[in-house]
């Protein structure tokens, strides 16, 4: 019978997989050497194109996902659930792979999320797809729908671990797009062009 130790050591080694850096290898190039040197979709759209976005894209909500749905099938509590997401989410943003660096944890907190709560999910792309249309800058996007992520969690009354952990993440996003937030305020971020692979 798994125990909630062994799943949160697991959920957290699993988040840790760096899945921009392992496409960016099969591709011929490493996101941490060009653009922003971030590991995560953006990034590697801006190195390697759409397709290589959408399989970082994947496997980084995969590691939130798995995680959450075993958790989920083996009969564990909200909170413990909870716990569950959380390690997967650390590791996405502190891989013990990547001496303990990642990604910002945005697609990973989607995977999380899709096991928890699909309709706050689904409010939460409804407004990042708002604004990428409106700006097509991916951080101001992302950063508003993980804004609006705990406020949908809130809104349509899930458990208090699981608001509770809607707010944890969206304050670590916030945290990691630091540098994103100051070039937004000064109108510097940039928009998003992936780039074209011949």
């Amino acid at each position: 019978m798994i125990t909630i130790a062994l799943l949160i050591v697991a959920s957290y080694l699993m988040g840790s997989i760096p899945s921009g850096v392992i496409v960016g290898r099969i591709l011929g190039f490493d996101p941490r050497a060009v653009g922003s040197g971030n590991i995560g979709m953006t990034n590697v759209a801006r190195a390697g194109g759409g397709g290589a976005a959408a399989l970082t894209f994947l496997g980084d909500a995969l590691k939130g996902l798995i995680p959450v749905m075993v958790a989920r099938a083996a009969g564990f509590d909200a909170t413990a659930v909870a716990v569950v997401g959380w390690a997967a989410f650390v590791g996405s943003i502190c891989s013990v792979f990547l001496g303990f660096r990642g990604g910002k944890g945005v697609a990973c907190a989607l995977g999380v999320w899709l096991g928890l709560s699909p309709l706050a999910v689904g409010i939460a792309l409804v407004v990042f797809a708002i604004v990428f249309a409106l700006w097509r800058i991916m951080s101001l996007s992302s950063l508003s729908a993980a804004i609006a992520l705990p406020l949908a969690v809130a809104a349509l009354s899930s458990p208090q671990p699981y608001l509770a952990l809607a707010i944890m993440m969206t304050a670590l996003v916030l945290l990691r797009h630091q540098e994103n937030i100051g070039r937004l305020i000064r109108g510097e971020e940039p928009t998003f062009k992936p780039a074209a692979r011949g």
